[in-house]
């Protein structure tokens, strides 16, 4: 043990937080924290409980109001470290998991309702983290813009058709797509629980947007392997890019889904994984022997040693598991390091799809290897097969072959 994790494990906390000290060390270590962090968070930690002894207060009474009148009073004595909400959300985080914190109720009607419209994403929808953040981003903006925080009732069709014209005028048309997407869901949840009589989400007006004809574009096998090839498997962090990327590769999932891996997913001995796709859908699909032996070397020689249960974890602290954007960052730092023309996670998908149509599998077929929902899903990478396109195009009208 060096003289910093001495100075971290021997750091003294004295007040009301005195006797959660060294579960906050642990937690810090835990996710990957540098001893000279942790000595820094913890001196935070001794400092902030002087302060709630000094002015009579428990841990119970650490509400928002009480962390903010500690931060404007740390700040002004001078200190510039951890000086803000986000540098203490690690204490935070590890006091509001063993429930030591007092509940925050929400402040206005506004919260109180998109709260609800989360939860009616979440478990009814079943729509996926990222989908619902967007949702809620862009229903808190028209609730705001339509002044509309004190009394839901007032509200009128015209106020929601002129919302979408307001969005029209400054955002392109997929921007404006997804943002009636959202309303919709909104004024559905809203004629759902019974805030409105009828249901207004039939007044949010279509938008008609042209889509691109061009193919589903796929990765040549050249860059596939030079993608592969540009991970450095001598290190921890090439290990498991590597493992991510194949499995993009070999799999066809979707990022979020290698993102959703975890360690229970994974069944070695009789070779098969459960993938969480969309909607809540669980599939099991066989683990090809590389795909494995690539998880299996991530594991063992560059995955940290944590209680975490996601298979591909950062490599910085605070640890946790990847992210689907923190994926496709993975594929397009790969595909720099290969001289290759970065493209995104989904990119690798599309090119297991690609590689199946001109394999002459069936669509029915490819559906499934892709788990698709709807045959329409999976008609669009019929249009990768040009050849067998040309077969069944019909002569043009002047009788010149085109």
């Amino acid at each position: 043990m060096n003289n910093l994790e001495s100075k971290a494990a021997a750091l003294r906390v004295p007040g009301p937080l005195a006797p959660y000290a060294g579960g906050f060390e642990s937690h810090l270590s835990e996710c990957g924290y540098a001893a000279k962090t942790r000595v820094t968070h913890l001196g935070v930690m001794s400092h902030l409980s002087r302060w709630l002894q000094a002015h009579q207060l428990g841990v119970e009474d650490l509400g928002r109001e009480q962390v903010e009148q500690y931060l404007r009073w740390r700040r002004a004595r001078g200190y510039t470290e951890l000086c803000s909400r986000q540098g203490l959300m690690p204490l935070l985080q590890t006091l509001g998991s063993l429930g030591l914190l007092p509940d925050e109720a929400p402040t206005t009607r506004m919260d109180v309702l998109l709260g609800g419209f989360d939860r009616y994403l979440r478990e009814e929808r079943g729509l996926a983290s990222c989908t619902t953040q967007a949702y809620l981003a862009r229903a808190r903006r028209f609730l705001a813009d339509c002044g509309q925080d004190d009394d839901l009732r007032e509200l009128k069709p015209a106020d929601v058709s002129a919302a979408v014209l307001r969005e029209s005028r400054v955002a392109s048309v997929g921007s404006v797509q997804n943002f009636v997407g959202a309303l919709r869901s909104l004024l559905r949840y809203c004629h759902v629980a019974g805030l409105f009589e009828a249901d207004l989400s039939g007044a949010v007006l279509a938008i008609a947007g042209r889509r691109r004809s061009s193919l589903p574009k796929g990765v040549s096998t050249a860059d596939a392997r030079a993608l592969l090839r540009s991970c450095d498997r001598r290190t921890a962090v090439g290990r498991r890019d590597y493992a991510v990327i194949l499995s993009l590769l070999r799999l066809g999932l979707r990022a979020g889904e290698v993102a959703a891996l975890s360690l229970q997913d994974l069944d070695w001995r009789a070779g098969q994984m459960l993938v969480h796709g969309k909607g809540g859908r669980i599939d099991g699909m066989p683990l090809p022997t590389d795909v494995g032996a690539a998880i299996a070397s991530y594991l063992r020689r560059g995955r940290p040693a944590t209680s975490r249960r996601e298979v591909f974890l950062t490599t910085r602290a605070p640890r946790t598991g990847l992210t689907r954007e923190g994926l496709s960052y993975i594929v397009r730092r790969a595909c720099l390091r290969a001289g290759v023309t970065p493209f995104g996670a989904h990119r690798l998908r599309h090119s297991l799809a690609c590689e199946l149509v001109r394999a002459q599998v069936p669509l029915s077929e490819i559906g499934q290897v892709l788990r698709h929902d709807s045959a329409s899903s999976t008609a669009r990478y019929a249009r990768v097969d040009v050849d067998q396109l040309r077969t069944v195009a019909q002569p043009w009208p002047d009788g010149v072959q085109r």
